[in-house]
């Protein structure tokens, strides 16, 4: 498969795709196909041929169902992975007509739509089969130039990754009703960043099944894989919704053994594989409402079901508490963070010094207390309502330290290109908002974890946070920690997004937490939920915590309609 990992490999995104998930693909588009097969010269493409297991995959499942007449294309820019996958589907198939070009394919795309938009009526050679592993280069190891160019060719906005491009550029050399199967990251079903391809997708394609494939590691990489199984629009209603098949490491009990993890998709519930290895598997159908911009999550009947209730149950989501903001992002962290700024002599401790919240003092409801805290250089206020960056004539000691480190920090090319000073901090956010009360959690975490910040501290990138919009209504603050610690959430999570990364770690981001729902806070049980949250915050750390949560769960179950035992 190719996706990024370090050096070489990074830079060309290339990780190849291993046999039992292409055979896997390849079946697929096969099953697919020979719904309404015609015998005729099969025109099949691989836009990124990689070692060719994708090509001999699609040839094999071909021959085996006596399909011999294929034409086979395919273009990579590894001239020596061309020459290895030329020699070995030659000598696999060697009656196949074969033609592996040592170009980019997303130039041929290009060139092609050029044609067909001045000679439409000609139906210039497009292809009836893809079968694709695109590269995956995500923005920063394109460049910011070509990505701009990238998103100006194949209309799309927002961060481009690289195989986007190539999912667009599919649908340009695609015959209509022709069948692509596409191996992707599956961020673009809900990351914000994926909205502007899942929207391409819809336009282009009639969506026939999504396979999420979560973190079942078929890859070395760090990557977790989807399959897209996709038939180019061609004016024919497709006959069902599309399928949506799910499958992610769980701690629960398997109920049935399989094979391995793709035999597992054809499985419901909780599957136990060869290895050891327990997955649950879910079956249902694509939803994303009537916006396809929005997040592409898998629709079961239990779970629309179990989110209408919440639906019914919310007054207000977190997001309608206060903007919900990621912390700052200094782009030099060895120098404007530390933990050992009070061994700093009296006469060169930095004016500018701030404690700061990051997910080393993470804890449910209060923060961790570290001996040695953690605290940031904060060169940025208000004035007249407008961010600034400070005057270091006024700040000595300050001005001292920095410019130990005005070399390194100057090499930030990016801050001068933005008018900016040397020293600023990349995303400093409001610095008025940090002495307001917060609520401030983490980036990534297997459970969440929300706390209360009344420090005035600034929250690092590796964090979230929100204040109110308005200041009176603090109190909503503690109803948000006791939804956001809450079991409860966790299962909203799930059924609304169903994103986790490796060891069933969640993202809690802005476009996930700002859905997040909370109840009337004026009813009887929301203010028994805040009591109790306040008693936790008071009471840590303390025995008499763990009862309280397990009550303070309850409640949250209950505001929403659930008796947890059954939810």
């Amino acid at each position: 498969m190719r996706y990024s990992l370090v050096g070489e490999k990074k830079e060309i995104g290339a990780h190849y795709t291993p046999k039992l998930l292409a055979d896997f693909v390849a079946e697929n588009i096969i099953a697919t196909l020979l719904d309404n097969f015609e015998q005729k010269c099969l025109h099949v493409l691989d836009p990124a041929v990689g070692d060719g297991e994708l090509l001999c995959s699609i040839l094999e499942v071909l021959h085996r169902n006596n399909i011999y007449s294929i034409e086979v294309s395919g273009f990579d820019t590894d001239q020596e992975a061309i020459y290895l996958a030329n020699e070995r589907i030659s000598n696999a198939f060697p009656d196949i007509a074969l033609s592996l070009n040592n170009d980019d394919f997303l130039d041929f795309a290009i060139t092609k739509q050029k044609q067909l938009r001045l000679f439409e009526e000609n139906n210039l050679d497009l292809y009836d089969i893809v079968i694709a592993n695109p590269p995956y280069v995500r923005t920063q190891i394109i460049g910011a130039g070509k990505s701009r160019k990238l998103a100006q060719q194949f209309k799309l906005t927002g961060r481009v990754d690289l195989y986007h491009a190539f999912i667009q550029a599919i649908a340009h050399v695609l015959h209509p009703g022709g069948i692509a199967g596409i191996i992707v990251s599956n961020r673009f079903l809900s990351t914000k960043s994926g909205a502007s391809i899942r929207d391409s997708i819809i336009t282009e394609f009639d969506v026939l099944h999504i396979w999420d494939l979560g973190d079942t590691r078929l890859f070395k990489a760090a990557v977790l894989p989807a399959v897209l199984l996709v038939k180019k629009k061609n004016g024919v209603m497709p006959s069902q919704t599309a399928r949506f098949t799910s499958i992610y490491s769980t701690k629960d009990t398997p109920v049935e053994s399989t094979k391995n993890i793709i035999t597992a998709l054809n499985k419901k519930g909780i599957v136990k594989t060869e290895s050891g290895d327990i997955f649950h598997v879910r079956h249902g159908k694509l939803e994303y409402g009537q916006n396809p911009k929005k997040v592409w999550r898998i629709a079961t009947e239990h779970s629309e079901n179990w989110l209408a209730t919440v639906k019914s149950h919310t007054a207000y989501s977190f997001g309608d508490i206060g903007k919900i903001r990621v912390g700052v992002k200094t782009t030099a962290d060895k120098v404007f963070i530390r933990t050992d700024w009070d061994d700093f002599p009296e006469d060169e401790y930095p004016e500018l010094l701030r404690p700061i919240n990051t997910h080393h003092i993470a804890q449910r409801y209060k923060p961790l207390s570290p001996q040695k805290q953690r605290k940031i250089i904060y060169p940025h206020i208000v004035v007249q309502g407008r961010r600034i960056a400070v005057n270091l004539d006024d700040y000595p000691k300050s001005s001292q330290y920095l410019s130990k480190y005005q070399e390194f920090l100057g090499a930030r090319s990016y801050l001068a290109e933005a008018g900016r000073q040397w020293y600023e901090i990349w995303v400093p956010q409001d610095p008025n908002a940090w002495k307001q009360p917060k609520v401030v959690f983490r980036d990534i975490a297997e459970t969440p974890t929300f706390w209360l910040d009344f420090s005035g501290s600034v929250v690092n990138g590796d964090c979230y946070w929100i204040v109110c919009k308005k200041p009176q209504q603090t109190e909503l603050l503690w109803l948000t920690i006791a939804i956001g610690n809450s079991s409860f959430i966790e299962t909203f999570y799930d059924h609304r997004f169903h994103n986790k990364l490796y060891a069933g770690r969640r993202r809690f981001i802005t476009q996930y937490v700002k859905e997040f729902p909370l109840p009337d806070p004026d009813t009887l049980l929301a203010k028994r939920i805040i009591k109790t949250a306040k008693q936790i915050y008071d009471l840590l750390p303390s025995n008499e915590v763990n009862e309280l949560e397990k009550l303070l769960d309850e409640l949250v179950w209950q505001a929403f309609g659930f008796n947890q035992r059954n939810h």
